[in-house]
């Protein structure tokens, strides 16, 4: 009875272990800056929510502001008005039609892609988070506020962290061929002057007289 609680105890050890570490993450990361023309853009909006357990109703806002231009309202989700199989509402703007909702099914990612980069999609986008919870006794809400300053060019600029990668890429390789062939090198002579020593041996004791030979085996009596 005993070792069956003993396993019991570890097997459920082992399955909330199995748990924790399957459980997804969520990690509130920055958003890349830069897009080229004609390629597609994610602008990255991650609003984590601290207790996983809480459903909240969640309203999400996406603004597009021109260089020197008005902020417009390109996108609008609302959790509470969507039916099931409804998408976020594309609004009359100059990326009408070239965006797509890249949002999680939990709703902590709420970013978008612009599906066709063009030269006039330079400026701010604003993600615009309202989330509203709800508990026996009252009802609070947070927003959360997030400005993504694009910047479009017409060919993707060299990546430094890219070209430093690839040249200690090659350092590495060249350091590993160099250390593999030190050490054949090492093995070769190892075995070489091991095969010498045996063949010396070998030679040695060849040498050595017949009635010699007889001798090496008796013991010295006193």
């Amino acid at each position: 009875m005993r070792s069956r609680t003993s396993v019991l105890i570890h097997f459920l050890l082992l399955l909330i272990l199995v748990v924790q570490v399957c459980r997804p993450v969520c990690v509130e990361v920055p958003s890349e800056t830069e897009a080229v023309v004609g390629n597609p853009m994610k602008l990255t909006c991650i609003f984590c929510l601290k207790r996983e357990e809480v459903s909240p109703i969640t309203i999400v806002n996406w603004f597009y502001t021109p260089p020197g231009g008005k902020r417009v309202n390109i996108l609008y989700y609302n959790e509470l008005s969507q039916k099931e199989n409804d998408r976020p509402r594309e609004l009359e703007s100059p990326l009408k039609g070239r965006l797509a909702w890249n949002g999680s099914r939990d709703m902590q990612e709420l970013s978008i892609r612009i599906l066709n980069v063009t030269v006039n999609d330079t400026g701010t986008y604003t993600c615009k988070v309202f989330r509203q919870f709800t508990f026996d006794f009252y009802s609070p809400s947070v927003n959360k506020t997030l400005d993504i300053h694009l910047a479009v060019k017409e060919e993707a600029s060299e990546d430094t962290t890219a070209i430093y990668s690839e040249i200690m890429m090659y350092v590495l390789l060249v350091f590993l061929t160099f250390w593999l062939l030190v050490e054949m090198v090492y093995c070769y002579r190892k075995i070489s002057k091991s095969d010498e020593q045996a063949q010396d041996t070998a030679t040695n004791y060849l040498a050595i007289p017949s009635e010699n030979k007889e001798n090496l085996g008796v013991p010295v009596m006193e």
